[in-house]
């Protein structure tokens, strides 16, 4: 992780206090003054604050439910951010592993893991995250197959990723994805000629959505297992 992240995970300082301290020439690493916060550490690194060997506090991993009309980020905006739902010390020293929309409800994963999240919005990891699509029209029959086949997009290049959509109602489907493109489910709909009434995601990888709306809790040794095999 990056110098300033962890001092920030060993200390009680700030960012701005972390990065004012290695910019002072307070922060060695492996003996070595640093002066640059952006420098990668890693977990066989010694890393010292004014001659005094830190340890880094052990990572955390929490599901949350998100409500609508609440941002997946670290600063308030228009909407408040959903880390304010969190009722740990320094919950906004967490960030958000695959962000929702203002307007989308569900399965939010959050931690202090970069490596850990990274696994699991990286496209190349292949991880599903399954939708419940809530939708304007009726759908027609053919979608099923078109989604498989991957859509063109407007603005990208390629086709999506494979996708699996498996009709629920007239008007309701579960989509599932590997992939998170910008309004990504939006847009896929969009291009089909129809569009999402709500929408709600109830899975990432094998781990379930279980809890109601605005509630929190960590992640177990086996869900948290599931991202730490692939970086």
């Amino acid at each position: 992780m990056r110098l300033d992240k962890f001092l920030c995970r060993s200390t009680d300082l700030t960012r701005k206090e972390a990065t004012a301290a290695i910019q002072a020439g307070d922060v060695s690493v492996n003996g070595e003054v640093i002066r640059v916060e952006r420098t990668q550490v890693h977990e066989n690194n010694q890393v010292c604050l004014n001659g005094e060997l830190l340890e880094a506090r052990p990572a955390r991993y929490i599901m949350l439910h998100k409500p609508a009309d609440m941002i997946c980020s670290n600063a308030d905006e228009l909407y408040p951010s959903v880390l304010h739902l969190i009722d740990v010390e320094r919950a906004f020293d967490l960030h958000i592993a695959g962000r929702l929309d203002a307007d989308t409800t569900g399965l939010v994963l959050v931690t202090d893991d970069g490596r850990w999240s990274f696994n699991i919005i990286s496209p190349r990891y292949d991880c599903e995250k399954t939708y419940r699509v809530g939708l304007r029209d009726p759908i027609r029959g053919d979608e099923i197959d078109r989604f498989a086949a991957g859509l063109k997009l407007q603005g990208e290049e390629g086709l999506t990723r494979p996708a699996r959509l498996e009709v629920v109602a007239p008007k309701e489907v579960l989509l599932t994805i590997t992939e998170g493109k910008f309004h990504q489910v939006k847009r896929m709909f969009k291009v089909v000629g129809n569009r999402v009434v709500t929408l709600h995601r109830e899975r990432i990888g094998g781990i379930q959505l279980d809890m109601p709306e605005g509630q929190w809790r960590y992640l177990t040794e086996e869900e948290i297992g599931q991202f730490l095999g692939n970086a």
